[in-house]
């Protein structure tokens, strides 16, 4: 059942505005402190935790609105975390290992997104296989970490940070990117078994839904070659 944000449990509202709050001050903090970019990374990353919501009130014929609030939670708290946390420890320490640690985690969110995205685009063509899903979840999980290389390079280019680690550019982004596949690949593994009944407290209930699903294809492709039969008798 698609949440209706305004019967969104309370919970996930006060959850989602201390996040959102807290990105401000530290992009206020930034700015402060010299640091425009951080500022301005704090004003994308609210305007991304506020994807869910604008979906909900505005796009009310979009398949976007049947991405579940958990998934919007999650995302909201991976965006804190690499802001707040990522960011200042990459931009005000030497610690180099966060991250890989934000690489992987994006990795990982991504394709559990991916997997649900793929079976809310094509739910009018009735059930989609886990494979094509799993196959779909990977792709956009490497798409998303394409995406972020991207825009490291364009703000070492614009402002003169060092996000890429210049003197080891290809390297740390490589890194980025097979630190990321690993994660996509525990992502889609993880959706993959939830969605199919293997792992879950509601497993037995969801494999007995895709039988169905899947009794429904059958039957469809069935009464469509008795169609195409009948078309050729005649």
């Amino acid at each position: 059942m698609i949440e209706n944000y305004g019967n969104l449990p309370k919970s996930y509202k006060i959850l989602w505005a201390v996040l959102r709050t807290v990105i401000i001050l530290w992009g206020i903090f930034g700015l402060l402190h010299g640091s425009v970019v951080e500022f301005l990374e704090a004003i994308f990353a609210v305007i991304f935790t506020h994807l869910w919501d604008f979906f909900q009130i505005f796009g009310t014929r979009s398949f976007i609105i049947e991405i579940t609030p958990e998934t919007a939670t999650g995302l909201n708290i991976f965006i804190f975390v690499a802001v707040c946390i990522g960011s200042t420890v990459t931009n005000r320490t030497d610690f180099e290992h966060i991250d890989i640690l934000t690489h992987f985690v994006a990795g990982l969110i991504s394709a559990y997104f991916g997997y649900d995205l793929a079976n809310i685009i094509f739910r009018k063509r009735g059930y989609l296989g886990p494979a094509v899903s799993s196959f779909f979840a990977i792709c956009f999980a490497q798409f998303i970490s394409v995406g972020w290389e991207i825009y490291e390079f364009t703000m070492d280019s614009i402002y003169g940070l060092n996000l890429q680690r210049r003197e080891t550019g290809v390297l740390d982004t490589m890194t980025d990117f097979c630190v990321c596949a690993a994660g996509s690949v525990l992502g889609m593994l993880l959706v993959s078994f939830l969605r199919n009944g293997i792992i879950g407290k509601n497993k037995d209930k969801i494999r007995e839904e895709n039988r169905k699903k899947e009794e429904i294809r059958l039957l469809k492709d069935k009464l469509y070659e008795e169609y195409l039969k009948g078309e050729g008798n005649d």
